[in-house]
Order: C-alpha cells, then sequence, then structure tokens
C-alpha cells in the first residue's frame, strides 16, 4: 500500500471530497465524516462527478465473466452482453454485507483469470461469547475501558475505547479492532479468551482504595448499592456473581477478601470467544488476490496485461476508523490513473 497511500493519501482523500461538494469533519479518534451525517451525500457526489465526466453507468446488469485472450483483457461479459475492451478494474468488493452486492464474485473472477486467492475469513467482525448471563445486557455501551486478546493464556493484544455488549456476546470499536486476530486464534483451535479491565485508568491497590472509600459512603446499603457510583446499574450483579459476591448482602459485611476478589474481577472480566459472528456480519473480508501478483504502484495484475485491482477484493484490511475506506480510494485511484495512462 505505500506506494498508493503515498500518490493519494487521507489529505488527498479529504480535498477530493470537499471539491466535490461534500463538507467534512473530523471526530474523536480523527475519524472523518460528512457534515451531513449521510452516507447517501457522498455516493451522490460520485454520481455527480460520474455525470460530468460522461461516464456511461450499466446498473443492474450482473458480471459473468472477465475474459481474458493470450494473458491480456480481452472484455467482460455480463448477463445481457459481452463489452469487448483491453482494460478492466476489478473492484467488486469483499465477501461481507452481501445485501450490498458483494457476493464475492470478484473472487472467483479473479481466481478463473489464474490469480491466487488466500482464505477469506472475517475481519472487523462483532464476536460471540459463552458467558450467557452477559446476554441480558444487550445494548449496554462501556468507554474507556481495555480489552486484552489471550490466546491459550497467553497476551495477544489490547486495545483501549469503547465497547458494546449484544444479544450473543460482544461488538464496538475495540472489539472489531481485535477481532481478526481473534479470529486468526480461533482458526488455530487456541483458547481464545477476552479480558476485560473496566477501570484502567486505576491500578488494582488504587482500585481497591476507591471500592474501600465507596463502602464506607454507602456502609448501611446492599452491595449492589454500594457499586453504583462505580459501575453501570446492570453490570453490577453479573460482575458480583463473578467475584462471589452476594450483591444482596450488606456493605459493611463484606470482607477484605471478598472486597480483593472483587477488585481483581473489576481488573480482569474474563469472556471467552467462542466464535465469530458470520463472514456476511463482517464490516469487512479479509484475504482475497494476494498482493504479490499486483503491480503495488499501478496495481495491475502482474499475470494479465490490463487487468487492474482496487479494494476489498485485494488481501488489504485494516483496522476500524476509515483504514479500509481509504486504501480503496488510494487503490482507486492508481488503478484508475495507470489503466488511463497506459
Amino acid at each position: 500500500m505505500h506506494s498508493a497511500l503515498h500518490s493519494f493519501d487521507s489529505e488527498a482523500t479529504r480535498l477530493f471530497f470537499t471539491e466535490a461538494g461534500v463538507p467534512l469533519k473530523i471526530e474523536r479518534g480523527r475519524r472523518v465524516f460528512p457534515v451531513s451525517d449521510r452516507a447517501k451525500d457522498v455516493v451522490d457526489s460520485l454520481l455527480a462527478l460520474l455525470a460530468k465526466a460522461r461516464v456511461d453507468l450499466r446498473v443492474g446488469e450482473r458480471v459473468l465473466d472477465v475474459v481474458a485472450d493470450s494473458g491480456r483483457i480481452a472484455g467482460v461479459r455480463t448477463e445481457k452482453e459481452f463489452y469487448a475492451c483491453d482494460k478492466v478494474i476489478l473492484a467488486a468488493g469483499g465477501k461481507s454485507y452481501p445485501g450490498t452486492g458483494s457476493s464475492g464474485d470478484g473472487y472467483v473472477m479473479a481466481e478463473k483469470l489464474g490469480h491466487t486467492i488466500s482464505p477469506l475469513f472475517p475481519a472487523l467482525v462483532p464476536l460471540v461469547i459463552e458467558e450467557e448471563q452477559f446476554f441480558k445486557l444487550s445494548g449496554l455501551t462501556l468507554k474507556n475501558v481495555r480489552i486484552t486478546l489471550l490466546a491459550d493464556g497467553k497476551k495477544v493484544d489490547d486495545a483501549f475505547g469503547e465497547m458494546l455488549f449484544t444479544h450473543f456476546g460482544v461488538s464496538g470499536p475495540i472489539i472489531l479492532t481485535l477481532s481478526r486476530k481473534a479470529v486468526l486464534c480461533l482458526r488455530e483451535q487456541k483458547t481464545t479468551e477476552l479480558s476485560l479491565d473496566l477501570k484502567p485508568a486505576l491500578s488494582a491497590e488504587q482500585l481497591n482504595q476507591r471500592v474501600e472509600r465507596d463502602f464506607l459512603k454507602y456502609r448501611r446499603k446492599r452491595v449492589k448499592g454500594g457499586l453504583i457510583d462505580l459501575l453501570p446499574k446492570s453490570l453490577i450483579e453479573p460482575v458480583t456473581d463473578i467475584a462471589y459476591l452476594d450483591c444482596e448482602k450488606t456493605v459493611s459485611s463484606v470482607t477484605a477478601k471478598e472486597r480483593d476478589r472483587l477488585v481483581k474481577t473489576l481488573k480482569g472480566l474474563v469472556f471467552t470467544v467462542s466464535r465469530a459472528r458470520p463472514l456476511a456480519e463482517a464490516i469487512v473480508t479479509a484475504g482475497g488476490v494476494v498482493t504479490k501478483e499486483i503491480n503495488p504502484k499501478t496495481m495491475e495484475s502482474k499475470l494479465i496485461s490490463g487487468l487492474y485491482f482496487a479494494g476489498e477484493v485485494v488481501d488489504v484490511d485494516g483496522v476500524t476508523g476509515g483504514y479500509n475506506l481509504q486504501a480503496a480510494f488510494s487503490m482507486g485511484v492508481a488503478a484508475g490513473t495507470w489503466s488511463a495512462r497506459a
């Protein structure tokens, strides 16, 4: 991606859309969105540019094959007709969200032309956990927490930020960021776990002191009332349950040993990952046309002259935050520019 990103970087992308009539804003985490918060405005701006350039659009016409002859592109066959041409940019997307048209056909076409397709698997995908008591927390969002991904008990990676409980497990930005590596761990049949630190800004000792202060403040209440300043109400019962602490007992009767156990749970609430959600639900498809078969400067196939690639059909994927969109934009500009020059 170095060459493509160097030629068309994130600043170039922002300038492109601003000039196309889409005012942009930068939000937390340096994420860029249209001021209107409407994805349709992005699509409409691109359609307007196509119309201005008098591009002939053929939509609702499924492509069946990209045709090559003697190592060169010869045309495109659709369900309606054959289009003779000597340049084709294959930008058919991945296999995620098939309702948008990304059915995985691009991989089939590339493979028919001799390209190698690395195994497909979901990246940026919610994860299913075994601990069913957390399913009832569906919709609860936790901010400023840290998740550590473990494989056979060893740390693989971690992420800080926001997560979300769902009716099947966990999602949200930091879960999506860790999901790719989690899927790989599952594929290797390793015990895959997520350790949630609910108070990453505090050391275990500091958290113990905080809990002690809260318990002193609410000493006449039951435990579930004594934790109201520390945890979302719906999270108190499952946390105390895992810490083997009766949330109905009075705060004043909690022992130092029970408080230590509670602090350990708050600093390391462990979920066992059973699987990822299906590829169709993933934001991004990992895998695809192997990059060593593509010229990184021009995005042209090294196997078929006149065949170019852009976007998710290529074995390139990044973390959440706009990186995958930027990769697609940069590859698209490279493929478009060099195919036109040729």
